[in-house]
């Protein structure tokens, strides 16, 4: 069942998170940044509007090739966030320029940690597989992960034994379904575990 999904600035139109959440949703997770500078324009008004209609809220940061202190700094400074917020970092190829590195993502996570005294969930897919090989992480082993792959069965990377968040569809490749009620297509995700589970975990 989808319980999660995650927005950014690309999914455009009227969004119902009300409808939403009627049809399952129990928690999203928005953008917020990406590098040491920029704020997805969609950030602050759909986070009011998720919190408003009773859903868990989740934030996340789009890595980028920079320093990966000052990326996480940028985020926190952004999310503000509390002890209900969920804290991810995106962890992909970058399209738009140079992408993360390992050792700036361990950065980024590590300073997540010891500010907070929590760790942010790790959120990737081919990318980290292609990175680390067969090869555990001693930094990232500590970050649950959000698995992206849009196939019937989730493969891990050996860092990890078990996903937390699945990402099975960006809304067009992979099982369906591929939409929410209120939003349309879009990033959905499974959680390893039950809607009260999904609540109590989120954010701590």
């Amino acid at each position: 069942m989808t319980s999660v999904i995650d927005l950014s600035h690309h999914n455009s139109g009227v969004l119902d998170f009300g409808k939403a959440k009627a049809d399952g949703i129990v928690g999203i997770i928005q953008k917020a940044t990406q590098g040491d500078g920029y704020v997805d324009p969609t950030f602050a008004k759909n986070r009011a509007a998720i919190l408003s209609t009773g859903l868990l809220f989740g934030a996340y940061h789009f890595g980028t090739g920079s320093d990966g202190v000052a990326q996480a700094e940028h985020f926190l400074a952004t999310v503000k966030p509390d002890q209900n917020t969920l804290l991810a970092l995106d962890f992909e190829d970058n399209p738009t320029g140079p992408s993360m590195t390992l050792e700036e993502a361990q950065a980024f996570v590590t300073h997540i940690h010891s500010t907070l005294g929590r760790w942010p969930i790790f959120y990737s897919g081919h990318t980290i597989k292609r990175v680390l090989g067969n090869t555990v992480d001693p930094v990232l082993k500590n970050c649950p992960l959000w698995l992206a792959q849009y196939g019937p069965t989730p493969v891990l990377q050996p860092t990890w034994s078990q996903w937390m968040l699945w990402q099975y569809t960006d809304g067009g490749a992979g099982p369906e379904p591929h939409s929410v009620d209120g939003i349309g297509s879009c990033d959905c995700e499974h959680f390893n575990g039950t809607d009260a589970e999904l609540t109590s975990w989120w954010g701590k």
